[in-house]
C-alpha cells in the first residue's frame, strides 16, 4: 500500500482531492514492489520560488520540486521522498498549453514520483525513457500524451 501525506498550504477551489492524488501516485508506483510513503506539499509561488532558489539555484517558482529521501544503510524506512507542487504555476501551464487542469496535475505528480524513483531527464536518452514511462502511465489513466499536446500548442 502506498501512503501519501498532503500538506496543502495553498487554498483554491480547483485543487485535486486526496483520492485523485492517491490514484495518480498509485499509478506511478504500479511497478514499484514495496510500500511507500510520499509527502506532497501544495504551495504558493513564494514558497516554490524560495525552495527553487535554495535547492536548484534557479529564480522564480516552478511546477514541481522532487526531494528523494536518502536513507542511511541499515535503516528501514518506507519514505520515498517529498514533492512540492506550485498550484498557481500548474494552473497557468494548463491554461497556456490548453490542457485539462486535472490531467496536468496527474502528469506533474507522476513526473515527480518518477523523479523520486530515480528517473531523470538531464540527458536526452534519459528524457526519452522518462517521457515514455510517463506517457504509458498516463495512458492507463486514459490521459492523452502531454508531450504531443505541447508540440501542437
Amino acid at each position: 500500500m502506498n501512503y501519501i501525506e498532503i500538506q496543502n498550504i495553498y487554498q483554491a477551489n480547483n485543487l485535486p482531492d486526496e483520492q485523485q492524488i492517491q490514484h495518480w501516485v498509485d499509478a506511478a508506483l504500479q511497478d514499484h514492489p514495496s510500500d511507500t510513503e510520499i509527502v506532497i506539499r501544495i504551495v504558493d509561488e513564494q514558497e516554490s520560488a524560495e525552495l527553487n532558489q535554495q535547492y536548484r539555484h534557479k529564480s522564480g517558482p516552478t511546477n514541481i520540486l522532487s526531494f528523494p529521501v536518502e536513507i542511511p544503510e541499515g535503516i528501514e524506512l518506507d519514505l520515498l521522498g517529498d514533492l512540492v507542487i506550485c498550484a498557481p504555476v500548474l494552473e497557468r501551464e494548463a491554461l497556456a498549453q490548453q490542457k485539462v487542469l486535472a490531467d496536468h496535475w496527474a502528469h506533474i505528480i507522476i513526473h515527480g514520483v518518477l523523479h523520486l524513483l530515480g528517473y531523470d531527464h538531464i540527458e536526452e536518452d534519459e528524457a526519452e525513457f522518462m517521457e515514455s514511462k510517463e506517457i504509458a502511465i498516463l495512458n492507463t489513466l486514459t490521459i492523452a500524451n502531454p508531450y504531443q499536446q505541447d508540440n501542437n500548442a
